[in-house]
C-alpha cells in the first residue's frame, strides 16, 4: 500500500475558458490577464469594442519611437513596462472581492475600482502550491495564432465582416486625431475611404487568389487550400486553424512579398518568423527573451501601419507568448490541438443527439472492445497493420534491370500526356543516372581520365557536362565497354 499524490501542473484551454478557469473577466477594458490592472486600452467610439495598442511602454527606455508623435497616436510615451503581478498583489486583489454569489440574478453586479476584472475566485486556489505557480493557465497559441491570420487574411484581401479596416475604423481615427491619410474624404456630398496601403485591390487580388489556389503541399502537411479559394470571386473561406497555422509561418512572407510595400512586407515577415520561431521543436531560453522584445518592436511596426480597431486582445495576447515558453516549454505541450481534434472525434460518436453524452459513453466503450478484439484477428486490416494512405509498395527484387527502376509506383490523379521541353529531359536523364547505383564504376572512370583537377571540379564538370546534353558520351562509353552484349546496351 502507499500513497499516490497527484498535482495540477497547468490548465490548457482556449481565451474564453481561461475567464471561466482563472476566475479574470477576458473582456472589457482590462481583459489581458498577464497586464492585470496595467492593461492599456482604448474604447473606440463608432467600432464599439476596445482596442489594445500603447505597446511603446514596453519598448527599451530612451528608444527613439517612444517621441515619434506622428507615427503612432500623437502623443509621446515615456511609460515603463508593467510588472509582474507576483503572489501577495495577487492575493489580496482576491480578498478584496469578497463573497460572490453564484447563479443567474434580475440584476448585473457591479464592480468596484479594487476588484478590478475578477469575477471569483477560482477553486483551483484551495490547492496550498497554487498561487506560488508563475504560469497557472496557458494562452492557447493555436487560436492567437488563428485569429491573427484571419484579421490579417481579412484586412488584405478586404473582405466583408472579416476586415479590421471599414467606415467606422476610419470614423475611429478621425476621432482619435491621427493617420489623416486615412480618413473619410466627402466629396459632393459622398464619403469615400482613401486607399490603404496594406489592403490588396483590383488585379492584386485576382492574382494573389491564383497564386494562392495553386500551391502545393506535401501530402499531410496542410489541407488543399484550393478548395477555400474561390479565384472567380476573390473570395477566401472555409479556412481552418491549422490552415492559418501553414498560411501565417509559410505562405505570408511570399504572398504580401509581390503586392505590398517593402515596409509593410518586412513587418508581416517578421511576424509570420516569430510565431514560426515560438512553434519550433527545440527552444533556446536566451533566445525567447530576445524574441519577446522582437516582437514588441513588430507590434510599434503594425501600428505604424494598421488602423487601431485591428488591435483586439488577441493580437495584444501574443507579446506574452515568449515569457510562456520560458516558463512552460514547446508550445506543442500546452497549445489545444490535440484537444480540439479529440473533440471533433467525439463528436463523429453522436448519433442520437438528444443524449450525445450517452452516445459518446457508449460508442467509446464498444470502440474499445473492438480495438482489444482485433489484436487477436490474423490476415484482416485493422488500424494497427493499416498501410499509409500512399504508400506505393516499397521495391520489386523480381524486375530485371536497374535498382532505380525496381520502384513501384502508384500514380494519384488523371495521367496527362506531357511533352519535355530538351532541357528539363537532359535534367531528368541526369537524375536518373545520378541516381543509379549500377553507374557508379563509369562515373569512376570518368573522373580518372579528366586529369589532375580537385574532386570538386571534376563533380562539378560532370555535372555541367551530362546537363548540358553531352550524356551521348557516356551512351558511347558504355557501348564500347560492353560490345558484343547488345542486352546491356539497350538498357
Amino acid at each position: 500500500m502507499f500513497m499516490l499524490h497527484a498535482a495540477l501542473l497547468w490548465t490548457i484551454n482556449d481565451f474564453p475558458a481561461y475567464g471561466n478557469l482563472s476566475g479574470w473577466s477576458t473582456k472589457g477594458k482590462l481583459a489581458c490577464p498577464s497586464c492585470n490592472a496595467s492593461t492599456d486600452s482604448n474604447w473606440l467610439k463608432y467600432g464599439r469594442k476596445q482596442c489594445y495598442m500603447g505597446h511603446r511602454r514596453l519598448l527599451p527606455a530612451g528608444h527613439m519611437w517612444r517621441t515619434r508623435k506622428g507615427l503612432f497616436n500623437g502623443k509621446e510615451d515615456h511609460r515603463m513596462p508593467p510588472n509582474w503581478v507576483e503572489r501577495h498583489s495577487l492575493l489580496t486583489q482576491l480578498q478584496m472581492l469578497g463573497d460572490v454569489q453564484f447563479g443567474k440574478s434580475c440584476r448585473k453586479r457591479k464592480r468596484t475600482a479594487e476588484q478590478l476584472n475578477w469575477t471569483k475566485k477560482s477553486i483551483f486556489f484551495k490547492l496550498p502550491y497554487w498561487s506560488m505557480l508563475r504560469l497557472r493557465h496557458n494562452l492557447d497559441v493555436m487560436h492567437i495564432e488563428k485569429n491573427i491570420s484571419d484579421s490579417l487574411l481579412g484586412t488584405l484581401m478586404d473582405i466583408p465582416g472579416k476586415t479590421k479596416d471599414n467606415i467606422n475604423s476610419r470614423r475611429d481615427l478621425e476621432n482619435l486625431g491621427f493617420r489623416k491619410e486615412l480618413h473619410l474624404k466627402s466629396e459632393g456630398g459622398r464619403v469615400t475611404m482613401p486607399r490603404a496601403l496594406y489592403t490588396l485591390h483590383g488585379d492584386e487580388r485576382n492574382k494573389f487568389c491564383e497564386w494562392l489556389a495553386g500551391v502545393k503541399f506535401p501530402d499531410g502537411f496542410a489541407s488543399n487550400v484550393m478548395h477555400c479559394v474561390s479565384v472567380r470571386d476573390c473570395k477566401i473561406t472555409g479556412l481552418k486553424s491549422h490552415d492559418h497555422h501553414v498560411f501565417l509561418q509559410r505562405l505570408l512572407p511570399i504572398a504580401v512579398g509581390g503586392f505590398l510595400r517593402s515596409d509593410i512586407a518586412l513587418a508581416l515577415t517578421e511576424l509570420s518568423s516569430f510565431f514560426k520561431e515560438l512553434c519550433a521543436r527545440t527552444l533556446d531560453v536566451n533566445r525567447l527573451s530576445q524574441l519577446q522584445l522582437d516582437f514588441v518592436t513588430i507590434l510599434c511596426k503594425l501600428e505604424m501601419i494598421f488602423p487601431p480597431s485591428f488591435f483586439d486582445i488577441m493580437v495584444h495576447l501574443a507579446v506574452h507568448l515568449p515569457g510562456e515558453a520560458i516558463l512552460g516549454g514547446a508550445v506543442q505541450y500546452r497549445w489545444m490541438y490535440p484537444f480540439e481534434r479529440y473533440l471533433g472525434k467525439f463528436k463523429l460518436y453522436v448519433k442520437n443527439k438528444v443524449r450525445p453524452e450517452g452516445s459518446i459513453a457508449e460508442a467509446y466503450i464498444h470502440i474499445e472492445c473492438l480495438t482489444f478484439c482485433s489484436m487477436y484477428l490474423q490476415d484482416v486490416e485493422m488500424k494497427f497493420n493499416r498501410a499509409d494512405r500512399n504508400i506505393d509498395g516499397g521495391e520489386d527484387d523480381c524486375i530485371d534491370g536497374f535498382k532505380v527502376f525496381n520502384q513501384r509506383l502508384r500514380p494519384l490523379g488523371i495521367a496527362r500526356n506531357v511533352q519535355l521541353q530538351d532541357k528539363l529531359r537532359t535534367s531528368a536523364i541526369w537524375y536518373v543516372l545520378n541516381n543509379c547505383i549500377e553507374i557508379g564504376p563509369y562515373l569512376e572512370s570518368t573522373m580518372t581520365n579528366v586529369g589532375s583537377q580537385t574532386q570538386i571540379l571534376l563533380i562539378a564538370r560532370i555535372n555541367r557536362s551530362f546537363q548540358l546534353g553531352s550524356s551521348n558520351v557516356f551512351k558511347t562509353n558504355v557501348r564500347e565497354t560492353h560490345h558484343g552484349c547488345p542486352r546491356i546496351c539497350m538498357r
